[in-house]
C-alpha cells in the first residue's frame, strides 16, 4: 500500500482511497506512453515541473508518478498561487499542470489585457489570434513563425518561457479557452480525466488533436464502459452512446479505508468502479463528459442541473474570483454567490471614484454590472434559462480551507456552504429576480 489518498469531501466525509503502488505507477507510465504514441515528446529527466498543486490532489499525485517513473526535475512554488508566475520565471519548467479554474482566470487576464489595446497593437494581436486558430484547427499545431515572434511569445513568457506541454484535469474546461491557451503558449494541452479512485489519470486527449471539448480516450492501464442513467435519459442505445462512465483495471482502487459501505457503494455488482460522471462515446471513440450524477440537483420543473459545469463558465468573466451556485428544488431557478475579483475591482473603483467596500457590492448598480457581464458569458456558452442566475450575492472576503468552504484540493464543500449561507439562500430567493437585457 502507497497511500491512503482523501477524497475531497465536496458532498459528505472525505473517504480514504487505499492506492498501492502498482496502481500509481501504472497510471504515471500509461499517461506518459498516451503523450509520446498521439504527437508529443515523451518526458525524460531533462523535464521540469512546477509543483503547487496540494499534495492531497489526486491530480498531482499522478503528475508525482509520472516523476517517479521517468526521473523529471521538479521544482516547488513558494506558497503563494498568486506569484506563481514569478515563481515560473525562476524555475522555468517545460511541463504545467493546472486545473480549469486557473486556466480560466489566465484566459480571463489575457483577454482583459487585449481588449485594452487600441490600434495597430490590437490589429496585430487579434490577427495572429485568428490565423493561428485557423492553422490549429486545420492541424498544423500550435505554432506560427511570425506571429509567435511578433505576440506569443510575450504570453509564453508569463509561465517562464519553456513551457512545451500542459495538461488540464480535475473539471471540464471549455474548448475555446482550451484552444486560445494552446496558440497563446504555443504549447500543446492535453485534457485528462479520472478520479482519485482511478489513481487520477484514467482517459487523457492526444496530443495533436485539434478537437476540443472531449477528455479523449481510454489509457492502456484502464477499461471504461457505461451504465444507463434511465431517469436522466442516459441510455447506451441513444446515438450516440451517453451514460455513467464506469472504470476497471490495475489502476482501480481496491476500497476505502475502513468503509465497507461506501466501498459497496462505489462499485457495481460485477466490480465496476462507478464515477458518478456521465459521459458520452462519440463515432471516434472518444469520451466526452456531459453531465454529473453526482454532483447535480432538480430544479421545481423536473430540469437537472450541474452547477461544475456553469461554475467554470462563470469565473471566465472579470469580476468573479470564486463562484457558488445553488439551486432548491422547490424553486424555478438558481442563484450564485460570488467572491469577486479583487484586482479588477478595485480598478474599476479607481477608475469611477468609489470605494472597495460591503456597500459597494450590495448596490444594485454593481450587482446589476456584474449579473449583465455573467450574462455575457452564459449567451457566448449557449447556456439556456434555467442554467442562468436570477440573483446574486457579492462578497469580498475569499473561500478557504481555513474558514472551511473549501476541501485541501480547493474544491467547494457544497454541503457546509449551504449551512453557512442558509440566511443569505433564504434572503435571496425572496428578493426580485435580476432580468438579462434583451
Amino acid at each position: 500500500m502507497y497511500m491512503f489518498s482523501y477524497t475531497s469531501g465536496t458532498t459528505g466525509d472525505p473517504k480514504g482511497v487505499k492506492l498501492t503502488h502498482k496502481m500509481i505507477i501504472s497510471a504515471g507510465y500509461a499517461t506518459n506512453v498516451r503523450v509520446g504514441n498521439t504527437g508529443g515528446t515523451p518526458l525524460s529527466e531533462e523535464d521540469c515541473y512546477i509543483s503547487y498543486l496540494p499534495s492531497a490532489h489526486s491530480f498531482e499525485q499522478a503528475v508525482s508518478g509520472m516523476v517517479f517513473v521517468y526521473g523529471l526535475k521538479v521544482g516547488f512554488f513558494g506558497g503563494n498561487v498568486l506569484k506563481l508566475t514569478e515563481d515560473m520565471q525562476i524555475l522555468k519548467p517545460t511541463l504545467f499542470p493546472s486545473v480549469p479554474r486557473l486556466f480560466n482566470k489566465i484566459y480571463g487576464k489575457i483577454q482583459e489585457g487585449i481588449a485594452a489595446k487600441t490600434g495597430a497593437a490590437s490589429w496585430l494581436i487579434n490577427k495572429g489570434v485568428n490565423s493561428k486558430l485557423y492553422y490549429l484547427k486545420n492541424g498544423q499545431g500550435v505554432h506560427h513563425k511570425v506571429y509567435d515572434k511578433l505576440v506569443f511569445n510575450k504570453m509564453k513568457a508569463m509561465l517562464g518561457g519553456d513551457v512545451r506541454l500542459m495538461i488540464t484535469g480535475s473539471a471540464p474546461i471549455a474548448g475555446d479557452v482550451l484552444d486560445f491557451l494552446k496558440i497563446a503558449f504555443c504549447s500543446e494541452i492535453c485534457e485528462g480525466y479520472g478520479m482519485t479512485e482511478t489513481s487520477a489519470a484514467s482517459v487523457i486527449t492526444f496530443c495533436n488533436d485539434p478537437q476540443t471539448g472531449i477528455v479523449g480516450g481510454p489509457l492502456q492501464n484502464v477499461k471504461v464502459k457505461l451504465r444507463d442513467l434511465p431517469d436522466m435519459g442516459h441510455l447506451h442505445t441513444n446515438t450516440p452512446p451517453t451514460g455513467e462512465v464506469c472504470f476497471w483495471g490495475p489502476s482501480i482502487m481496491s476500497g476505502y479505508f475502513k468503509n465497507p459501505e461506501k466501498t459497496a457503494e462505489a462499485f457495481s455488482p460485477c466490480g465496476w468502479l462507478l464515477s458518478g460522471d456521465v459521459g458520452q462515446i462519440n463515432p471516434n471513440g472518444s469520451i466526452k463528459i456531459v453531465d454529473r450524477a453526482k454532483n447535480i440537483f432538480k430544479l421545481s420543473q423536473g430540469e437537472y442541473i450541474a452547477p461544475e459545469k456553469l461554475e467554470n463558465v462563470y469565473i471566465k468573466s472579470s469580476w468573479v474570483a470564486q463562484i457558488w451556485v445553488y439551486g432548491d428544488s422547490l424553486r424555478d431557478h438558481i442563484i450564485a454567490f460570488i467572491v469577486v475579483d479583487p484586482d479588477h475591482t478595485k480598478k474599476w473603483c479607481a477608475a469611477n471614484d468609489k470605494t472597495f467596500d460591503d456597500a459597494l457590492l450590495k448596490s444594485s448598480e454593481f450587482v446589476t454590472m456584474v449579473f449583465d457581464d455573467l450574462m455575457v458569458q452564459a449567451r457566448q456558452n449557449k447556456l439556456n434559462s434555467l442554467e442562468k442566475p436570477k440573483q446574486l450575492t457579492l462578497l469580498k472576503d475569499p473561500w478557504s480551507v481555513e474558514n472551511d468552504y473549501l476541501t485541501p484540493t480547493m474544491k467547494m464543500k457544497r454541503n457546509v456552504a449551504k449551512k453557512l449561507l442558509a440566511d443569505d439562500i433564504t434572503r435571496m430567493y425572496s428578493e426580485p429576480l435580476l432580468k438579462e437585457k434583451r
